[in-house]
Order: structure tokens, then sequence, then C-alpha cells
């Protein structure tokens, strides 16, 4: 018999389970007896899209939807799929994990993927517990107490300016409630997005939803409650003063940090992300020693970046799901006995699309600012076009911008922002043209395909890569 025990049952976990049961019989036959699975979790959910919890606080669909497979369904196929389920102590030698319960399990094989926790500013810590209305927004629980807030509400105030922070402020507004958004300058996504183009969608969301953006230096310093203790107002604070602002539902979505305080407490190393370190095998490392038998993944480990080649964290599901291949695969090597060959989790450019009131936003590799930090000069060249040709019905603008090493002209970073369809494709595409080194020139020179009802002989990247060639 084998045992896989499995911490974690968001996307990361859920998907290195999945591939796991996919080659149950490969693993028994390789292992000469059963394969168990056990798979914990805080939450109630079984398999839950949290990615799809922002829409359904838009009315597009019910919050219950998001849950794409129920835990019953995991346990018909054999899995011990626990949820609302806390492991608090992580043995490594004795290759053991005690529940808050007080049990303990063994394992031949264990999984972390123990996700993020939010960050929150001091004032809002401090003011959490005696604050109605006041929420985070992390997981299906969040989503509806959110949710239940917004009824009746006629203010609302978000903290944070990323892509659940802006889904969360258009879901607000499209209530009818006045929003106010307090990011940081210089603008919007600014992992995504350089600061012109971050303004694009700025300009959007203050022309269709009537948003008020908030981009300086300020930071909350205090909530203000009514004699029930609901949310009234926010109080912000900067150089230049306090502004008190009125509001009736909060959601701080500033950012998080990786959840390894379980990982660490067991010895287990983190960089200087504070995300776990693993090697491209995905195994955590332990007083310098990489564990066969312990791996990590999602949004809890550290990657290295494919541009910068420094380490940093990815907290996307499409590194963890590529992440969960790479373990499943070592997992079976390990039993059969092939360990040298093992799968690996190559340096990461983390492609992005996120859909925002409307605009479509993506982006892969790095923007001007990661490229200034790391010392990289690159060449920059922006470009406006319309989706397919003008004269055909439902033409849009594309927005994009390319950025190539200075000296070498191979791509290292795409944005595009559209109210067009398109922009995940066309992010594919710059993320292989990154992988494959692709310099401006040859993209320029690339064939594509054309229909006038479809996408235009020469699309918007190829003009951007030109302009960035004149710079």
């Amino acid at each position: 018999m084998v045992h896989v025990l499995i911490i974690g049952g968001g996307i990361a976990g859920i998907h290195v389970l999945q591939d796991l049961l996919s080659r149950r019989k490969e693993i028994e036959n390789a292992a000469g007896g059963k394969l168990e699975i056990t798979l914990l979790k805080k939450e109630r959910s079984g398999w839950l899209s949290t990615c799809g919890l922002p829409f359904a606080l838009q009315d597009i669909y019910e919050i219950e939807t998001t849950e794409i497979t129920k835990a019953e369904e995991f346990v018909e196929q054999g899995v011990d799929f626990r949820t609302q389920t806390e492991a608090v102590e992580l043995n490594t030698d004795k290759k053991s994990v005690r529940l808050l319960s007080g049990e303990v399990l063994k394992y031949d094989f264990l999984v972390i993927a123990t996700g993020r926790t939010p960050v929150l500013p001091k004032a809002v810590e401090d003011a959490m517990n005696n604050v109605k209305r006041v929420h985070t927004f992390n997981n299906e629980e969040d989503a509806e107490q959110i949710y239940a807030s917004m009824k009746n509400a006629k203010n609302g105030f978000v903290r944070g300016r990323g892509i659940i922070a802006l889904q969360t402020a258009v879901a607000f507004a499209k209530r009818g409630i006045k929003t106010t958004v307090l990011g940081g300058p210089p603008s919007l996504l600014p992992s995504m997005l350089d600061a012109d183009m971050g303004d694009i969608l700025k300009e959007y969301l203050e022309q269709n939803y009537d948003i008020r953006f908030i981009l300086e230096r300020k930071e909350i310093k205090a909530l203000n409650a009514d004699d029930e203790g609901n949310v009234r107002s926010v109080l912000i604070e900067g150089a230049d003063g306090e502004e008190e602002i009125p509001a009736d539902v909060v959601v701080i979505a500033r950012g998080s940090r990786p959840n390894t305080e379980l990982a660490r407490s067991a010895g287990i190393e983190t960089g200087e992300s504070g995300g776990i370190i693993t090697d491209k095998a995905m195994h955590v490392r332990k007083k310098g020693k990489f564990l066969r038998d312990v791996f990590a993944l999602g949004d809890c480990v550290e990657v290295v970046d494919a541009i910068t080649h420094k380490r940093r964290l990815a907290q996307l599901a499409s590194a963890a799901l590529v992440q969960a291949g790479v373990i499943a695969d070592n997992i079976v090597s390990e039993i059969s006995g092939e360990a040298r060959a093992y799968s690996t989790y190559e340096p990461c450019t983390s492609p992005t699309i996120a859909a925002i009131g409307g605009m479509l936003v993506g982006s892969v590799g790095i923007t001007s600012e990661e490229a200034r930090r790391n010392g990289i000069k690159v060449l920059a060249g922006r470009a406006q076009k319309v989706s397919k040709a003008r004269y055909f019905p439902g033409a849009e603008k594309i927005n994009a911008k390319l950025l190539f090493d200075a000296h070498s002209e191979r791509l290292l970073g795409a944005q595009i922002v559209s109210s067009a369809e398109g922009v995940a494709e066309r992010i594919n595409e710059l993320n292989l043209a990154i992988k494959f080194g692709m310099t401006a020139k040859e993209i320029c020179m690339n064939e594509r395909c054309y229909d006038p009802s479809l996408a235009l002989l020469k699309d918007v990247f190829v003009d951007a890569a030109e302009n960035a060639l004149k710079a």
C-alpha cells in the first residue's frame, strides 16, 4: 500500500489529487498494493473555483455553482477527502501529520498545498473582530459574507488594485453602490501592467462604472462603526492629511502572502519571498537537503522567474496546474524506482488574463518596472488597432505593449488591454514567443492567419514590435 497525504484543497491540491487518480492503476501496479489518498482542507467545499467567486458577486451565477466537484464525489472514488479539517503539526522524520482534533496520520508521500493568506493593514487587523461588514476575499465563505453585506449597501470601499480588488469594485458598482478603491501609485494592476497601460483600464472603469480611484501613498488609519458595530466609514491618511470616506461594506484585497506556518514549524525552508523553497522536481528543502517524499506547490511556493532568473511567487492557477503534473509524475517515479526520470518545473513566465467589467487584461513576462529593478534595459513598443476589419461589425480597440531586451531584441514581456475577444490567445502566443527566444524582427516576419471577420492581416502586436524597433 502507498499512502499520499495532501494538505490543502485549493486548485493546487485538487489537481495533484486528480492526476494521481488518473494514474491509480499504474501506481498500484508499481507499488504492488493499493493507493490510498487523503486530502485535508479547512473549507467546507469540495473542488471550488475561487477564481469564479468575484463573478458570482456580480450576479452572473450563484456562488454555489463555483463548486465544481463535491467532496462526496471524491469519496465515491475512494479518496479520504476531509473538509473542515486542519493540520496543525508536521513531522517529516516520523512521516506524520497531527490534526487539530488530535488524530495523527502517517504518510508515504506528503504534498503541501497550503495556499496563501490575505495581507491586512494594521488598522484593519486590529478592528476586524469588532467591526462588521469588513471582509477579506480568499474563499467561498468570504464571498458569501461579502454578498450579504452588499445588500442595501450604499457606499463601498475596496483596499487593493489587483485583479480580485477590481473585480470586487465592479461588483459593487453594478449593484449601484458608490465605490472607492484605495491603491497606490502609479496605476492599476502594477504586477501585470505598466502605468500607461494601467491607465487605460482606470479610465474605462471610471467612465463606465463611476468608480473613484485613490492611487496615492495613503493607508487605512481607522474603521469607524455605528452603534450596532457595522462599518460606516473608513479613515485614510497620507502625507497631505486625513480623509473620511463613507462605507457600509469594505473589502481588503491588497495582496496575500504564502501560508507556510505549518511547513516552517517543521523545519522546511522558505525563501526571500516567503514561499517554500523547492527544487525543480517540487521537493521541499530541510536543513539544506531536499526531501524525496515531501513536495509543495501552488501559492505557498517560490518559483524561478524565466526572465530575471530570481526566485519569486507565482500565485496563479496556471502555475499550480503544471506543478501538480510534475509532482504526480515524480511520485510515480519514486514508487517505480525510476527517480532519475524526474519531471521538472521550469522557470516561470506567469501568463495572466483577467476580465474586469467588460475589459480584458492580459500580460506575460516582465513589466518595465521589473526590468528597471533588475537592471535590464528594454526597448518598448506600443500600438492600438482594432480586433478585426474596421468595417466588420463588432470590431473593438486593442491596446498592446511589448518589451524587448535592448541588446538581443528578444521578447521579455507583453501587455494587452482590450474589450475584444482574443486577448488570452494572444498572450498564450506571446508566452511561447518568450519561451522560444523570438526577437522583435522575428515577430514582425512571422506568418499569421487572416480573415476580416476574425483578425487583421497585421496584428496589433506586430505593430508594437515594429514600434519598439524604431524606438
